[in-house]
């Protein structure tokens, strides 16, 4: 399955299933990251250790580790 960390810039992407666990995934949900959700991936920073998502009008930066544990699907 494709990962959030995998996916381009300008990518649209929806979420199919997070992989968290713990207070991770709540910190995940309450930016309104979770399943069915659309985003935006705006920019990967230049050694790809973090990237910007947007969801819905929040820019979120997320840690490429955290990226690896978003499953998503090609909209």
């Amino acid at each position: 399955m494709r990962t959030l960390f995998d996916c381009h810039k300008a990518s649209k992407v929806k979420i199919v299933k997070l992989n968290a666990d713990g207070d991770l995934k709540q910190r995940l949900i309450s930016f309104g990251i979770m399943k069915e959700v659309k985003v935006e991936v705006l920019e990967h920073a230049p050694a790809k250790s973090t990237i910007e998502v947007k969801v819905g009008k929040m820019r979120i930066a997320l840690r490429a580790e955290e990226a690896k544990l978003i499953e998503v699907e090609q909209i």
